[in-house]
């Protein structure tokens, strides 16, 4: 954008806020709470993922690391946050071992664009879930990392903590800090294009594995 346009922009927006309008009221009558019990959240979140194409499965503290190593294969160089709980991971092999990215992009060690594309998956953990709309967010926690590294690679594997499940968008809202880079996921990317037929794996991974643990 040259330097007039941007100008030009500007000056067209101030002058459609000279007479100081007032936003109007937004009647916020929704419900903020859930009155579903815990079993009927956690279904509806799995029931929603599993529609929009997601693999989903449930796991235990003793369980999840042999889920992940399933998922990952006999062979795998993945990526992981500096901040994950690597007792979520699977022993490292010859042929399957664990990169860590670093949380500040501005570090030597931190992986390029380049280096991601290169790479079979990504485990990160999450934020909160929220069961109504079977979305996923992640805000960058040392946990879950930089946005592009659940961008770039074409798996990623989410491990949702059952505890940050919540059924309602304001519920999951209150748990996600304002200014965080915040990410959501619905599923596997998708698009469609003009005669509808589906495409996956366009603005990010292909293959999108959720595991709930608890």
């Amino acid at each position: 954008m040259s330097a007039d346009a941007k100008t030009e922009i500007l000056e067209r927006l101030n002058g459609a806020l000279a007479d100081h309008p007032r936003a109007p009221h937004v009647p916020r009558d929704y419900r903020h709470t859930s009155d579903l019990g815990r079993n009927e959240i956690i279904d509806m979140l799995e029931d929603r993922l599993l529609d929009y194409k997601a693999n989903v499965y449930r796991e235990t503290a003793q369980t999840v690391a042999q889920r992940v190593a399933t998922q990952l294969g006999t062979s795998a160089r993945y990526v992981i946050p500096e901040g994950l709980d690597t007792a979520w991971l699977p022993e490292e092999t010859a042929a399957r071992r664990a990169i860590v990215d670093p949380n500040d992009a501005r570090k030597a060690s931190a992986l390029t664009v380049r280096d991601l594309n290169q790479v079979d998956a990504v485990v990160t953990s999450s934020t909160v879930s929220c069961a109504q709309t079977g979305t996923i967010f992640l805000s960058g926690r040392p946990d879950e990392g930089r946005r592009a590294i659940t961008l770039v690679p074409d798996h990623h594997i989410c491990i949702v903590p059952l505890d940050s499940v919540v059924e309602l968008i304001p519920e999951a809202m209150a748990r996600v800090e304002p200014t965080a880079p915040t990410t959501m996921i619905s599923g596997p990317s998708a698009t469609s294009d003009i005669e509808l037929e589906r495409v996956e794996g366009v603005h990010g991974p292909r293959t999108l594995d959720v595991i709930l643990l608890g």
